[in-house]
């Protein structure tokens, strides 16, 4: 983590005592929150992160009190204060009232707390397990991106107690749902796939939407499709995707090593590089006027 964190539209120390016993969403993880990626001092896809952010709270309830330009403008703020060009940026909006062990004398609603951290270096593919009923795709709450995440943590790190890089989440059927923070596709010849949002339990993220809906490679289709374990292990290539991944094969599951698609994969990951540069030169004069 870096210097400086962003609190309720505050630059403040992320040495700084700032959150008490007695908020709700804090001993609840009763938030909404988001990764997003810093690329050249731009939110990548911050359009899309705010629309999903703004979603999910209505869904769980959780007060949603910024505009979209106001949520922007008090973001870049904080990558000024770091002097970060490329980073990962996590922002969280939490709720402070509700529930029977409400503390007293909290003024606000909620609490927009956001900081931000190096890249991460994936290196080249990563090792997966499957985990059954790690979602239930059924549940109303399916896909949304809330601060209560211990489980996903408690699968992550015991993925990496066990030489892994991370899990596969199957649903209630049995079904291929997702990684704990990144969706996966298969490749089968020119199609890719997807699970979808309707009955994996998946999250919608960003990335994932930006393939399915922006990313257009002739001869490659990409769709959603249910699949199961045995559908991904004979797949001939498999990878996953997420903000600070983008688009990353895999290598293993469960000690069983996995057919590459690299054509496939290189096409998509350079179809999405130049989405990213396109991005950028739309957005470069807008950020340098928020900065400024």
């Amino acid at each position: 983590m870096h210097r400086f964190l962003l609190y309720n539209g505050e630059i403040r120390g992320t040495n700084e005592a700032l959150v008490s016993p007695g908020q709700t969403g804090f001993m609840n993880g009763w938030g909404v929150f988001s990764t997003l990626q810093v690329l050249d001092g731009v939110l990548f896809e911050y359009e899309r992160h705010y629309a999903r952010m703004k979603r999910d709270a209505a869904l769980m309830h959780v007060p949603f009190q910024y505009s979209s330009d106001e949520l922007e403008q008090q973001l870049l703020s904080l990558v000024s204060a770091n002097g970060i060009e490329n980073a990962v940026l996590r922002v969280a909006i939490v709720r402070n009232r509700g529930g029977a062990f409400e503390g007293p004398g909290n003024g606000r609603d909620c609490d927009l707390v956001a900081f931000t951290a190096d890249l991460t270096n994936w290196g080249s593919g990563v090792r997966l397990y499957y985990v059954p009923n790690g979602r239930y795709g059924a549940s109303p709450f399916a896909g949304t991106k809330i601060t209560s995440w211990a489980q996903n943590l408690t699968w992550y790190e015991e993925a990496h107690q066990r030489g892994y890089d991370e899990v596969i989440l199957l649903n209630e059927h049995g079904q291929v749902s997702e990684c704990t923070s990144a969706n996966i596709f298969i490749i089968r010849g020119n199609t890719v796939s997807t699970p979808p949002l309707s009955t994996s339990g998946c999250l919608p993220g960003v990335t994932r939407g930006v393939l399915l809906e922006q990313i257009h490679v002739p001869g490659i289709s990409i769709l959603e499709h249910e699949f199961t374990p045995s559908e991904l292990d004979s797949a001939d290539g498999v990878f996953i995707t997420s903000t600070t991944r983008n688009v990353l094969p895999v290598l293993e599951v469960g000690n069983t090593r996995l057919k590459q698609a690299p054509d496939v994969v290189e096409k998509l990951q350079a179809a999405f590089r130049d989405h990213q540069r396109a991005y950028l030169q739309s957005h470069l004069k807008k950020t340098g006027a928020l900065i400024t």
